[in-house]
């Protein structure tokens, strides 16, 4: 029997269209044995291990104004755009208490891998999230984006965004025995990343970090990869690929609620959509939950 992977890619804010679809995987009782992402696709994933229907969505459609949320005033203050005490005391405190003890529940048939990016060798490393409360630098490292945060300190490496080694693991997923994956994009049908046009900052801000700095220039030519090597997983069965069938419109650090609400609204109904055709797809499958 094959075991079956969702893979989660990140993209910041556009990552609510992410939540969409995870809230129609809940609502439909879908579950997976094993999901691995980046960035905003870790962030979604605990949400979704948690059977918290809906607190994504809400914390980005009602802090994307926030000034301690993410803002240039804590790029300015800190070295990193994103605030910690927002994101790893308040947010998963009072304002959206975390169900660490629902979390842990459901993790004895669930595995989450974190991908991150080492700073120096250049390479992604893997971490799995099996003990949330005390692995907040693991879901900072892997969100943490190059020019905006700072290095993360962790496990005897300096780590960034995982997104920038490895935006899409889907490869990961099939080297840890997953025959089978469900891949959820951000970025519609037909998108190609272009070469950055921070080349000459990424050589000088990183310039102590050469294997880094590769990594940025060359970012784009390896998502396009990845995006070919998808295309041939569905056409031999093995992937099956859940995207906007229309463009986003929002940024990275969208700023826009309504945006923001769209793209969720979106995510969902693109699920719900494919629903019957991805279980078809799963079917012979034994690894994977489905309550309907």
């Amino acid at each position: 029997m094959s075991t079956v992977g969702l893979v989660l890619e990140g993209g910041g804010l556009r990552g609510t269209y992410t939540s969409g679809v995870l809230d129609a995987f809940m609502e439909y009782g879908i579950k997976f044995p094993y999901i691995i992402g980046v960035s905003a696709g870790i962030c979604n994933a605990v949400s979704y291990i948690s059977l918290q229907k809906g607190r994504s969505a809400q914390i980005n459609m009602n802090h994307c104004n926030d000034k301690n949320y993410y803002s240039f005033q804590n790029f300015f203050k800190t070295g990193s755009i994103f605030s910690e005490k927002m994101l790893f005391d308040l947010i998963p405190h009072p304002l959206y208490p975390f169900d660490y003890d629902t979390y842990q529940k459901e993790y004895q048939h669930t595995k989450l891998i974190a991908g991150t990016t080492d700073c120096v060798s250049g390479k992604p490393v893997y971490y799995e999230l099996n003990d949330l409360r005390n692995q907040y630098d693991i879901v900072k490292a892997t969100s943490w984006l190059p020019f905006l945060s700072k290095m993360v300190e962790y496990d005897g490496k300096k780590l960034l965004d995982g997104g920038a080694s490895d935006s899409i693991p889907v490869k990961k997923s099939m080297a840890d025995g997953n025959e089978k994956n469900v891949i959820v994009l951000t970025q519609p049908e037909g998108y190609r990343k272009k070469p950055s046009k921070q080349d000459k900052l990424a050589h000088i801000v990183y310039r102590k970090y050469p294997n880094l700095i590769d990594d940025l220039v060359n970012r784009y030519q390896v998502y396009n990869d990845t995006l070919d090597h998808i295309k041939k997983l569905e056409a031999e069965g093995k992937a099956f690929v859940i995207k906007p069938s229309r463009a986003l419109g929002l940024g990275r650090l969208e700023k826009d609620p309504e945006k923001i609400r769209f793209a969720y609204e979106l995510g969902y109904q693109d699920a719900v959509k494919k629903m019957e055709e991805m279980k078809a797809f799963l079917q012979p499958e034994e690894s994977f939950t489905s309550a309907k």
